[in-house]
């Protein structure tokens, strides 16, 4: 098992902006580039995300190391699970959803499968993942914990910004978070300025129905 010896995270209020606002509109400012494919999807009820990454890659099919990372975990910390895809066995279910509430875990990005989605939605966690299944996995190893890894076709480092909601998840590399945060709320405004001049040239309904 490898662990990082250390990583540098986002404070809570310098990052808290981006979670005040439309994924997209993160992504927007991001020019687009470090938003995760639409194969990792909301699966609890909860859909805010918003918290530092907590990096893992694992063996498919192996939660080890997702085990041993929660040994590192901070409040605020996102579990960021590179899964390489496999969809046959759960590498986060219920268990290790009370360690992450026990942690102060936000949520988890698996690219690869969890289970016992309910529970966690229960628990007020934010899971994305590729897929669903009740089987369990190995824990074998070997692993990884804080360094980078590819999830959902983005590399995520440990102590990026992850921000979550309906529509997917976008990662902010940790050197951009100040420049995206003085970003967003300018295209918020570009995009209400053009919605008001496509509603201003909607034809009147009444008008219409005559």
């Amino acid at each position: 098992m490898s662990i990082a010896p250390s990583w540098d995270r986002t404070t809570a209020a310098e990052a808290r902006r981006l979670g005040e606002v439309p994924a997209a509109n993160v992504g927007d400012a991001l020019e687009r580039m470090t938003v995760m494919d639409g194969g990792i999807r909301l699966l609890t009820g909860r859909s805010a995300l918003l918290g530092n990454a907590l990096t893992v890659d694992v063996r498919s099919g192996d939660n080890l190391a997702v085990h041993r990372a929660l040994d590192e975990a901070r409040p605020g910390d996102v579990l960021v699970v590179n899964g390489h895809g496999d969809m046959t066995r759960a590498l986060i279910g219920d268990l290790i959803g009370e360690i992450m509430v026990n942690a102060g875990v936000a949520g988890a990005v698996v690219d690869g499968a969890v289970r016992d989605v309910q529970a966690l939605s229960e628990m007020g966690l934010a899971v994305y993942a590729r897929a669903i299944t009740p089987a369990g996995p190995f824990k074998d190893g070997p692993g990884a914990v804080g360094l980078p890894v590819a999830v959902g076709g983005v590399v995520v480092a440990p102590g990026d910004v992850l921000v979550g909601d309906f529509d997917g998840v976008v990662v902010v590399p940790r050197h951009r978070v100040r420049e995206v945060v003085e970003a967003v709320d300018g295209i918020g405004e570009k995009e209400e300025a053009l919605r008001q001049r496509i509603l201003a040239a909607r034809p009147d309904q009444a008008a219409v129905a005559r």
